[in-house]
């Protein structure tokens, strides 16, 4: 199967869900550049749970659109599961969406460092207002990591919504 027929299936799988538990969904993404957005709108009738979605690529962005706080982006980094958790709650809440997933990562090939190298992805999730975070690594060039970021992100949405309650 090839990266487009997968994003494009659990994207549909995704809307599926979407519209039989009538929820709306937003994205807040940087490293993935709108690319979950992009699978997301690829499914015909997606219109009846998209409405809008933000690609913040600057901290200035992040901040303007989505209303991270500075002081979030200087302790913890814009590669941070803070921010995307502050990324997440902020897109919820700017297009008035039940769920919104957010991504922020280093796809490189440069930007690395010690202690989040090339590859690292921080993924938030804010489903009806509780945020879940998580950190992953992935590897590959800077399309593969970009396109690891978008299944993983669609996957586990999925994942998130049908989930049992405790």
């Amino acid at each position: 199967m090839t990266a487009e027929t997968t994003s494009l299936a659990l994207a549909t799988e995704l809307g599926q869900l979407l519209l039989r538990k009538k929820a709306s969904i937003t994205t807040a993404e940087s490293c993935t550049g709108g690319g979950v957005a992009y699978w997301l709108t690829a499914v015909a009738g997606s219109s009846a749970y998209v409405d809008r979605s933000f690609v913040t690529y600057s901290n200035k962005a992040k901040q303007q659109l989505l209303g991270v706080r500075s002081a979030t982006l200087l302790q913890y980094g814009a590669v941070s599961e803070q921010t995307v958790a502050e990324m997440a709650s902020g897109a919820a809440q700017a297009a008035g969406a039940s769920i919104a997933l957010a991504i922020s990562g280093i796809a490189g090939p440069t930007g690395g460092t010690a202690k989040k190298p090339v590859g690292t992805v921080c993924f938030g999730f804010s489903i009806d207002g509780t945020v879940s975070t998580q950190q992953l690594h992935f590897a590959g060039d800077r399309q593969q990591i970009r396109q690891q970021a978008i299944e993983h992100a669609l996957r586990q949405c999925i994942l998130l919504l049908t989930a049992p309650i405790n």
